[in-house]
């Protein structure tokens, strides 16, 4: 069921990682060192991923081998929003792959890529048709973000909120089926291109979207599934019940588990956001998942090329 442990979300984006406290990296490093170390360890069956990137940086990356991070990770992601975040066009998506591929010779997934319907519903069909043309059979994963619009009242989990502007707002129409339940133009298109293209859908604590969202990723015939478990969550009451009820329900297919999210009172600073107090806590919280919810293994040989 578990594929592939990703280590945090976005660590080059500020809206997930505090560059004020960690301007180099450096901690970051440190952390990603540990916890990839610490997923292999407990099952070397499961591929171990590097966070997906936002935006698609090869300093970034250099600035992670350097670090020798890249020496503890099976594949790196990349996460690209072209039609609503990143200031290049969805044409030069295979430009922006070749960027990565040159300054590694790691794999590299896209685990999330996506058109929000901010604007209208046409660009987003338009955008996913455009991106299944230019991305399948250029990377081993890639996931569409999202399956479900965000539900307005929820907050979307970035660091500045509402003085972001429209960037903000965006976040609320990812997904492939509107608040209300029903679907988007893109819906039908997207069924089109699976199982090549997988989706990204975080679930949130306790999400009430669950059954459902499983239910839709079957008839849609996806395989490959990123989602999330937060290391602050894990501090609310009944959260392992949670964990539980989450991954059981997704047992029928290949996950790609993300772990971050630190919690506030186990941070530099009390925010999410922050390098950890203690790297290893981190650790031992992605190893605890792994146990858990892969079990362990003896490592096999895998061509990830």
């Amino acid at each position: 069921m578990i594929e592939a442990a990703m280590i945090w979300n976005e660590p080059n984006n500020k809206s997930h990682w505090d560059i004020e406290i960690d301007p180099d990296w450096s901690l970051f490093a440190d952390m990603a060192i540990v916890a990839a170390d610490a997923v292999r360890d407990t099952n070397p069956d499961v591929v171990t991923v590097l966070g997906g990137i936002s935006p698609i940086d090869p300093l970034f990356i250099q600035n992670m081998q350097g670090r020798g991070v890249l020496d503890h990770v099976d594949a790196i992601a990349v996460h690209g929003f072209p039609l609503d975040w990143n200031l290049w066009s969805i044409h030069d998506w295979p430009k922006k792959l070749a960027e990565i591929q040159a300054v590694t010779d790691l794999p590299v997934w896209v685990s999330e890529v996506g058109v929000s319907t901010f604007g209208a519903e046409e660009v987003q069909l338009w955008g996913l048709k455009r991106t299944a043309e230019l991305l399948k059979g250029r990377a081993q994963r890639i996931q569409w973000y999202s399956l479900f619009d965000l539900p307005q009242e929820w907050g979307a989990t970035t660091r500045h909120k509402e003085a972001e502007g429209s960037s903000y707002y965006r976040h609320f129409y990812m997904g492939l089926i509107r608040e209300d339940g029903t679907p988007k133009p893109a819906l039908r298109e997207f069924a089109r291109h699976t199982p090549d293209l997988g989706l990204c859908q975080w679930f949130h604590f306790e999400d009430p979207r669950l059954d459902e969202g499983v239910a839709w990723l079957k008839r849609l015939g996806v395989k490959s599934l990123r989602t999330g478990l937060s290391w602050a969550d894990s501090f609310r009451p009944n959260a392992l019940a949670w964990f539980d009820r989450q991954m059981e329900a997704l047992e029928d297919f290949d996950v790609t588990l993300t772990f971050c999210f630190t919690p506030e009172h186990r941070g530099i600073e009390p925010h999410h956001t922050s390098p950890p107090l203690v790297k290893e806590e981190f650790a031992e919280f992605c190893a605890n998942m792994i146990e858990r919810y892969a079990g362990t293994g003896a490592r096999r040989l895998r061509d990830f090329a």
